[in-house]
């Protein structure tokens, strides 16, 4: 039923589907109160998310590699929105030290964070070691993402607890969270280069982000701190953009023969507005979204043993990439 509805366009339950737009899924929505961070918003859905975030007045800040990129898509914003709300500041997700400097620069605003958009990512890539030799999908489409979202807890934490509104964490993934190596995370082989497969470690990388938005959000439920942040993760659909510049040859081929399930880069980035802003997904946590719907994942996605596993495995890798004092 959810691929029919995928390729048909028709509305879910939520009363929107893989036709709407990132516009359409938030009309109506004052989010002039909100601060948002949106990691890789300097093109492609990113790029769409954060204008879309600043157009309903939210702050957006865009956390990207290339500072070049983000400032002409803060001007590309300011141009349709002359009073958009951006900041622009750079991450580079497969540096921890990046990272941390990057948490330093957005702390430094002494601003309020309400929404944390894990977006940016990269896919199919050859073989190749992040700064602190992890394989650079896993480094950067999990890892990363797993510092950055540690080290903005507290500021979240602190945010909902002062002005009683709820945080949202979004880890943007992928339905080829689906297609990964046996077992799901190769946990004992996460840098082997001779069984590397580019396909299998992106839909690591993105069983990662699900696993990991599963397990933060079961942490939050067993506090008792009364803190009200939300955890959720999505598939934003399948969409040609430079994400895919690895295998634009054969992602142009496969186009041909399945484009009733491709979207535009403003529908691609509608769930991803959808979740952070509707109204209809406040109190919902550890849920996995497809079309501005929740979906089922994978059995691997929901598999809390080996989310728990995810965890303690990365929190070792980032501890071990820590400076030392």
């Amino acid at each position: 039923m959810g691929i029919i509805l995928s390729m048909s366009g028709m509305a879910g339950p939520s009363g929107f589907g893989s036709a709407s737009t990132a516009e359409q899924v938030t009309e109506g929505i004052d989010a002039s109160n909100l601060t948002a961070i949106v990691t890789g918003g300097s093109s492609g859905i990113g790029l769409e998310t954060a204008r879309v975030l600043a157009l309903r007045k939210a702050r957006v800040i865009i956390a990207a590699r290339n500072l070049e990129a983000a400032n002409k898509a803060k001007q590309l914003i300011l141009q349709g929105n002359g009073a958009a709300r951006v900041d622009i500041f750079r991450l580079d997700l497969c540096s921890p030290e990046s990272i941390r400097a990057f948490v330093d620069d957005f702390t430094a605003l002494n601003l309020p964070l309400n929404i944390l958009i894990n977006n940016a990512g990269i896919m199919f890539c050859p073989y190749q070691l992040s700064d602190d030799q992890i394989e650079m999908q896993f480094a950067t489409n999990h890892l990363g993402h797993f510092l950055l979202t540690n080290l903005l807890l507290n500021k979240m934490k602190e945010t909902a607890r002062e002005t009683g509104i709820e945080g949202r964490i979004l880890n943007v993934s992928s339905i080829a969270h689906r297609y990964t190596y046996k077992g799901g995370i190769r946990f004992d082989a996460i840098n082997d280069q001779k069984s590397y497969c580019d396909k299998k470690a992106y839909g690591q990388s993105k069983l990662a982000n699900i696993l990991h938005a599963n397990e933060l959000s079961r942490r939050f439920q067993e506090q008792a701190d009364g803190v009200k942040i939300t955890v959720n993760s999505l598939h934003p659909g399948v969409i040609m953009t430079n994400l895919m510049r690895h295998s634009s040859l054969q992602m142009q081929i496969l186009r041909i023969f399945t484009f009733p399930i491709w979207k535009n880069i403003p529908q691609g980035a509608a769930t991803t507005c959808y979740v952070a802003l509707h109204p209809k997904v406040r109190g919902k946590s550890g849920k996995y979204f497809v079309d501005c719907n929740e979906w089922a994942p994978s059995q691997l996605a929901k598999d809390e043993d080996l989310a728990k596993q995810l965890w303690h495995f990365s929190t070792n890798l980032v501890d071990s990439a820590a400076p030392q004092k």
